[in-house]
């Protein structure tokens, strides 16, 4: 395992800072791009949290057992919170007998490192159209929750039975951003959008009968709304809803 960290840059940074060459924010800039780990069959971006504001997250699907227990062990030693994706149960008791206080989140599929938990502010909301949909939205949930947004978690109020949304509208206008999880035609988030002056993330699922087509159908309808505020990310993509939503409501409290 090497280190790359581009040395002479690095001290030159410092240099030139030192000497008022250049000024603190043209330093971070500098430095913000330089730090990455070589593992050989993986490169784990370590300044993703200086840059992001959140540590590298780990996309497990794909990758074998020793790699993701890699990676994550690594990891487990510079940063106190970790997300990893995708994973598959019977990855469990060996990444924890490597990591003993990891956390496992069957529903969402998510690895959940929290030895200093962010405070909660602002307010998501995430909603589902069904039960069904419940492994992307508790992926969208767990992922926002994490970063230090407070979640409200509002579940099976899809439009087949509109009545169990307006009974939600007032804490849906309670949030600062709307992440609508809906599989079949995929007709919630446009539903929602209509009804409530927030930002809608619509994510689709691959939920449904026949020609759903895995979620394309939901996809599409959701890409095609003629409700104003919404931006779709790609199907089944909690994980993306949940940062995007997070770094909205990040914003919404006056953080940057």
């Amino acid at each position: 395992m090497k280190r790359v960290i581009h040395i002479s840059v690095f001290f030159q940074t410092l240099e030139n800072l030192w000497n008022q060459k250049i000024t603190p924010q043209e330093a971070e800039k500098q430095l913000r791009q330089l730090l990455y780990e070589d593992l050989d069959f993986a490169k784990i971006d370590h300044h993703r949290a200086l840059r992001k504001g959140f540590p590298e997250v780990v996309f497990c699907q794909g990758k074998t057992q020793d790699q993701i227990i890699t990676i994550l062990k690594k990891m487990s030693e510079q940063y106190p919170n970790l997300l990893a994706t995708r994973v598959q149960p019977d990855h469990f008791l060996a990444v924890q007998k490597e990591i003993p206080d990891i956390q496992y989140h069957p529903t969402a599929r998510l690895f959940i490192l929290e030895r200093k938990p962010a405070e909660k502010k602002g307010c998501v909301a995430v909603i589902s159209a069904g039960t069904a949909d419940l492994p992307i939205a508790e992926e969208a949930a767990v992922t926002a929750e994490l970063a230090g947004s407070y979640i409200n978690r509002i579940y099976d109020i899809g439009i087949a039975g509109i009545h169990r949304l307006f009974s939600h509208l007032d804490q849906l206008w309670q949030s600062n951003v709307i992440v609508a999880v809906a599989g079949m035609e995929g007709a919630l988030p446009g539903v929602v959008s209509g009804m409530v002056g927030r930002p809608v993330i619509a994510v689709p699922t691959s939920v449904g009968y026949g020609a759903h087509f895995q979620g394309l159908s939901a996809l599409l309808t959701m890409l095609n709304s003629c409700s104003p505020g919404i931006a779709t990310v790609n199907i089944d993509n909690g994980f993306g809803a949940g940062y995007l939503a997070h770094l909205i409501n990040q914003l919404a409290e006056g953080e940057k």
